[in-house]
This record gives structure tokens, C-alpha cells and sequence, in this order.
């Protein structure tokens, strides 16, 4: 048994504070108020006791397993992630689809040497996560996995066997534990899926009560289209939709996150369930490869890369890329200037890390495209970026809607990952509620507990409440603060002392201890 004492409760339902001892065991919350006093006990004044932070969007479905110490993400008070998401990841796969997938979001997820995939199948996936690690992971079936191994690479609407079988794979992976799907819309190959397939697709996730969260067709240029199509989606197949890592980026949508706001009020009032989650700074990541025209990765890797080497292929690319605006960069002319490398594969091409591409060209006498087609072509489609394409006043008009919920979208790799990985939610608390007053504190932890657990239909996690899982966060609400930097990403948040998964610390006094106490979360059975 544990007790904490002295604690400043904040529930996660948006309530204020109370003072109040909670006793904790078997890893559950057992009395919130005076007890008998316990073998063991953290004094808790001065602190807030919260329930564990969930993020909605995280991108460690290797990592977690491969590094499953996870300092990353637990050190900022994640007791749980979601995972599976933008529509590629590892199960349900083949041996074929496994190989692809690696190579295409090495930049994700990295290479991990020597790693066992000895699974296949969504339950196979879980079980590994149940062997130990450091927080508990929920699970989405990835669209995009499901077509390649169903369709391939082609760009051409599924036949309808074809949308049978992908029908019927998303039916296990729910069956087995997922809570929903995952789109990635300008990844390869999720992105040849139509509206009505996407439509087929999320009935399936409807008929087991879970959501649909895609990374839509456009977050630029076309955003506000490709938020409709996936409301559309939602109302048509009647499935509950979350928008995950919801913003309006890039030049033409500065000071439009209103409009999407008013999208999804207008939604909600239609009676789709909508909710959405952010992360807390301007940039975005993903790989370099994601900017291409979607046309270029018709065939996979290997079909990708050949064009990539193609003079005439360079410069219709070369074209669509700084006079039209490709898919791939959302719609908008690429500026080079705002394209940062984050991270290579290659050790040779290190020294591209942490400048943007425009600078890189000018230091070697280049044109930008020369570089971006020298770094795809030497990193073999692995490095990732840096988008500076973001504005503030979206950022914060977004986070502050009744249906916001907290994701990290964090890639954990790489030589300068985004700080994302290591400072989201303790960026919510510092810098948009003790340093701007944007949100409320009690609202904020709401934001990232209650609020998530609800749209994962989980029903004993994400509050404080006697009988729940104990998943609880102490952090000083004057202190707590993300350090990490673009310069310096991976930097342990500060005024976070301890992290409980299961009411085993694994934050103590500030220090990650050894222990693995998460396991998979699973959807709750269909009545």
C-alpha cells in the first residue's frame, strides 16, 4: 500500500482543487480522504496530484518496446499513449507489408537492431506491450498497413474483395483490442483510399463503438475541404471522429483556426461525435519524403527512389514543388526556409541536422532541390524535418474548444527530434496556463485526462476516483516547465517529481527508476 498525503486533488474533470490524502492498492485508488496510514507515503505539499497525462497522438510503437525505459514520455507525466497512428504501423502485417513499412517511417520510429517482430496480428502486437513497459499504450489499426497489404502501393480505388478483406482485418485488429483506426491521407499508400471506402471502413469501426483519427488529405492550402471530407466520413458511416493533431498551418491559413472551430461546432450540432487533440508549439514533424507529390510514391520505396534519380522526374517534382504546390506540402508552394532537418539515418549526412534546406544549399553552392533530392536519395527516404509552418493564434484558439484533448505527435529519433517528444504536456501547464493564462489549470488537466479517457471509452482511468486505476502525476504547479529546446530537445521537464503507472513510481523524486509496469489497453468487449 501507498499513501499519498497533503495533495492538492485536481480530479480531471475540470473541478477545482481539494485537499486530500489517497491511498492507493493493488494499483488502484482505494481511499480519497483520511485512512490508516500506510508503510509507504509521499508527502504531497505544495504539489498537485492529477491523474496521469494521456497522449492522444504518439508515434513510439517501436520505440517503446526497443528503449522501453521511455524517459521521454514518462518524465512529462504520459501514464498512457495512443498509438497506431496516421494510418502505418505494425499490425495487423505480413512479411512483406513489415518490410515496407519499416523502411517507409524508419524516420518515425527509427531501425531497431536485432528487434524481435515476432507477431503478426493486433493481439500479438498487445501481448508484446503486455510483457512490460514504461507506461500503459492503447492501440489504432492503421489504414494505410491495411491497403498495403490488401491492394499494394497502387493508386487506384480498392476492388470490392479487396475492401471485403481490408473489412475484415480491421474487424480482427478491433476484435483483438484496438480502439479504433488510423488514417495517414498523405502517406502512401492511405492516400489512394476514396471517401466512400474510408466511409466502408469506418461502418466497421462504428459496429465496435470505437474512432476513427486520421491525418487528413490536406492541412494547408485545401485544410478546411479536408476537414469536411472527414466529417463526412464520420456522418455517413455514423463512427465517431477525433481530428488528430488539429491546426491550420502554413501562409494561407493564418488566423483561420476559427473557421475549423466553427466547422466542428457545426458538426457537433449535426450530432457527430467530434473531439480533436494539439500539441503546444508552431513547427510540425514528419519525414522529407512526406513533402513529395503523392504521384511519386505509386509503386513503393524502391519505385520512389528511382524517380528521385530521374532527371525529367527531378524536374517536373522540382516544378510542382516551388511553383505549384504539391499534395505531399499540403497544397502550398514549398519555402525552403522553413524546412529544418531533424534527423538522418545516414551518419555521413549528420551535419545536414539542424539546418534548414535553404541553408544547406547555400553552403554548398546548391539549389535547394539538389539537396532535398540528395538527402532522399542518400538516407534512403529516413530523414525527417521540421515544418515551421504554424501560428500562434491558431494554436491557441484550437486549444481552447470543449473538444481539445492533449497529443505529442513526438518522433523519439533522430539527431534534434522536435522538443515536442520531451516538453508537450508540461508546456500546456507552464506556458498556457501559468505564463499566458490561456487555459485554466483545472481545465487544462482536464484537457489532457478526463477529457481523452472519455473519447477511449475508458472507464476506470483518466480521473481520480476510488475504485480507478492508479495513473497519477505530482508536479508543482509554480515550477513544472518544459526545457527542451529545438536546440536541446531532449531535456527532462522540470517540477515533476513523481509519475505513478499502476501505482508503481516510475518518476521518483525526479528520477525514472527501473520499473515496467504498463500494459497494453484494450477495447472494452462489445455488448
Amino acid at each position: 500500500m501507498l499513501q499519498i498525503t497533503n495533495a492538492t486533488v485536481l480530479d480531471g474533470t475540470g473541478a477545482p482543487a481539494y485537499q486530500s490524502d489517497v491511498t492507493i492498492d493493488d494499483g488502484r485508488i482505494t481511499v480519497i480522504g483520511t485512512a490508516a496510514p500506510t508503510e509507504k507515503t509521499i508527502d504531497a505539499s505544495g504539489l498537485v496530484l492529477s491523474p496521469g497525462f494521456i497522449d492522444m497522438h504518439a508515434h513510439s510503437d517501436l520505440q517503446i518496446l526497443a528503449n522501453p525505459d521511455h524517459t521521454a514520455k514518462v518524465s512529462q507525466g504520459v501514464t498512457l499513449e495512443v498509438l497506431g497512428q496516421d494510418g502505418l504501423s505494425f499490425a495487423p502485417i505480413d512479411d512483406p507489408t513489415r518490410a515496407a513499412v519499416r523502411r517507409q517511417i524508419a524516420g518515425w520510429n527509427g531501425e531497431p537492431d536485432d528487434f524481435d517482430f515476432s507477431w503478426d496480428s493486433v493481439e500479438g502486437y498487445l501481448a508484446r506491450l503486455d510483457q512490460g513497459i514504461a507506461c500503459n499504450a492503447a492501440y489504432l489499426v492503421p489504414q494505410g498497413t491495411l491497403r498495403m497489404m490488401v491492394v499494394g502501393t497502387e493508386n487506384r480505388p480498392a476492388t470490392p474483395a479487396e475492401l471485403d478483406e481490408m473489412k475484415r482485418l480491421l474487424a480482427e485488429g478491433l476484435q483483438q483490442g484496438a480502439l479504433g483506426m488510423s488514417s495517414g491521407l498523405t502517406y502512401t499508400p492511405g492516400m489512394f483510399a476514396t471517401t466512400d471506402e474510408l466511409v466502408e471502413l469506418c461502418t466497421i469501426v462504428a459496429e465496435y463503438g470505437g474512432y476513427y483519427s486520421p491525418h487528413q488529405r490536406s492541412y494547408g492550402k485545401n485544410a478546411l475541404d479536408a476537414y469536411g471530407e472527414m466529417i463526412d466520413v464520420a456522418q455517413r458511416s455514423g463512427c465517431a471522429l477525433h481530428l488528430t493533431h488539429a491546426t491550420m498551418n502554413f501562409e494561407p491559413n493564418r488566423g483561420r483556426g476559427v473557421d475549423l472551430l466553427q466547422m466542428i461546432d457545426d458538426g457537433l450540432a449535426q450530432g457527430v461525435d467530434i473531439t480533436t487533440d494539439t500539441y503546444p508549439y508552431l513547427p510540425g514533424a514528419t519525414t522529407l519524403a512526406a513533402i513529395l507529390p503523392s504521384w511519386t510514391s505509386a509503386g513503393g520505396p524502391d519505385a520512389l527512389l528511382a524517380r528521385l534519380q530521374d532527371p525529367q522526374d527531378r524536374e517536373r517534382i522540382t516544378h510542382e514543388l516551388e511553383e505549384i504546390g504539391t499534395d505531399g506540402c499540403h497544397g502550398c508552394v514549398t519555402d525552403w526556409n522553413t524546412i529544418e532537418i531533424g534527423g538522418v539515418k545516414n551518419p555521413a549526412l549528420s551535419g545536414a541536422v539542424g539546418n534548414t534546406v535553404a541553408e544547406i544549399a547555400a553552403g554548398l553552392g546548391k539549389t535547394p532541390s539538389w539537396v532535398f533530392f540528395d538527402l532522399l536519395v542518400r538516407d534512403n527516404l529516413a530523414t525527417t524535418i521540421l515544418q515551421h509552418v504554424g501560428h500562434e493564434e491558431n494554436v491557441r484558439a484550437i486549444m481552447q474548444h470543449p473538444t481539445h484533448t492533449g497529443g505529442s505527435d513526438a518522433i523519439l529519433v533522430g539527431g534534434k527530434p522536435h522538443p515536442r517528444a520531451w516538453g508537450t504536456f508540461p508546456r500546456y501547464l507552464a506556458h498556457y496556463v501559468r505564463e499566458l493564462g490561456v487555459l485554466e489549470l483545472a481545465d487544462c488537466v482536464h484537457h489532457l485526462t478526463g477529457r481523452p479517457a472519455r473519447r477511449l471509452g475508458l472507464t476506470d482511468r483518466g480521473l481520480i476516483r476510488e475504485g480507478y486505476h492508479a495513473d497519477l502525476v505530482l508536479f508543482d504547479p509554480a515550477t513544472v516547465k518544459d526545457t527542451a529546446t529545438f536546440a536541446n530537445p531532449r531535456q527532462q521537464a522540470e517540477g515533476i517529481p513523481w509519475v505513478l503507472v499502476g501505482g508503481v513510481p516510475v518518476i521518483e523524486n525526479g528520477v525514472r527508476t527501473d520499473a515496467l509496469p504498463g500494459r497494453a489497453i484494450r477495447r472494452a468487449p462489445t455488448p
